[in-house]
């Protein structure tokens, strides 16, 4: 489900070319979730590595996590018996 989530949060990414031809891209709704490179692709892969360790904090700390597309990583609080 993980994955799912990134693959789909991947499809809603912005980028735009900044006038010292670097690339920016954000996830809209993933406050903090942003990325700067040189080109296109190195932007790409460096806005998935920022997503996965922004959900691992996400996690560890219990915060909301925004559903994209239907996918809700929200932890369910499970009660042992």
């Amino acid at each position: 489900m993980l994955i799912e989530y990134i693959n789909e949060a991947v499809k809603i990414a912005r980028y735009k070319k900044l006038e010292d031809n670097s690339w920016f891209g954000d996830i809209a709704g993933l406050e903090g979730v942003w990325a700067n490179s040189k080109t296109l692709e190195d932007c790409k892969k460096e806005l998935v590595e920022v997503l996965e360790e922004w959900l691992i904090l996400k996690i560890r700390d219990n915060d909301q996590i925004p559903v994209i597309n239907g996918i809700d990583l929200s932890i369910k609080e499970v009660v042992l018996m």
